[in-house]
């Protein structure tokens, strides 16, 4: 039976166009999720559309996050990138400032931090990188929450340096059996089926476990789940899997709302 107390928040990558490239429905995607990742500039994104995508999101009451990443505008910031620790720190600082900037002209915010990409996945286990990461938002706002895979450096580092952790699920990526993401490019790193990403999703916000792309049982300890914006069929997606949340008892809600 599902818990009626269970909240959980539904995040997405957004602001992720650059220029005249248009890149996923952001607009209606930020009628759905409760969470909003803002690209700010280094891997996608403009000034004008991190503006808009700020404006947006704060009329619909939607938490601004600012999702930081490596300098890598033709990677998609999809490549990893063997940053000196202070220069890394430095062009995350970069990015929060740029957002926030925009979301303070909106009325509100920058409520979260999460990386995006190649440095989400490296600092899972690069100890070097994910202590600069921690470092820059410690730097920035040491009241700003970030957001992670459940078990890495990341959130381990920052929880030590006394930041609010908050762990993720995916909705539309398989995982291993250890619990991290199976790389893109791999067969099978990325679900398509609405119904089957859905029930996932579902199973993930009641704590039940959810197969490993091994067909493994595996827990994934996620207090917010990611519906990514880049799919061609991103927002029925989402839309599926936040009716399928609501239909099984869970509340969404931002894990910031309580800042707000």
């Amino acid at each position: 039976m599902a818990d009626h107390s269970v909240t959980i928040d539904l995040n997405s990558d957004l602001g992720e166009g650059f220029g005249r490239w248009r890149l996923g429905d952001d607009e209606a995607l930020l009628s759905i999720v409760t969470s909003a990742n803002v690209a700010c500039g280094f891997h996608a994104g403009d000034p004008t559309i991190m503006r808009t995508v700020c404006e947006l999101a704060a009329a619909r009451g939607v938490a601004i996050g600012a999702q930081v990443s490596y300098r890598d505008l033709g990677g998609f910031g999809r490549r990893f990138i063997d940053v000196p620790p202070e220069e890394l720190s430095d062009d995350i600082v970069y990015q929060l400032g740029s957002l926030d900037a925009f979301a303070r002209l909106a009325g509100t915010r920058v409520r979260y931090v999460k990386p995006h990409g190649a440095l989400y996945n490296a600092i899972v286990h690069h100890e070097e990188q994910a202590a600069a990461v921690v470092a820059a938002v410690r730097a920035y706002d040491r009241a700003l929450p970030v957001l992670g895979l459940p078990g890495s450096a990341w959130l381990r580092r920052a929880e030590s340096a006394g930041l609010a952790t908050v762990t993720e699920g995916f909705a539309d990526r398989a995982y291993t059996p250890q619990g991290t993401l199976v790389p893109r490019g791999t067969p099978g790193a990325v679900l398509h089926d609405p119904e089957e990403v859905a029930e996932r999703c579902l199973r993930m916000a009641r704590g039940e476990p959810i197969e490993a792309v091994d067909g493994t049982p595996l827990i994934v300890r996620a207090e917010s789940i990611c519906v990514h914006g880049d799919s061609p069929d991103a927002v029925r997606m989402a839309r599926r899997v936040s009716e399928s949340l609501k239909a099984g008892g869970i509340e969404l809600s931002s894990f910031t709302r309580e800042a707000a």
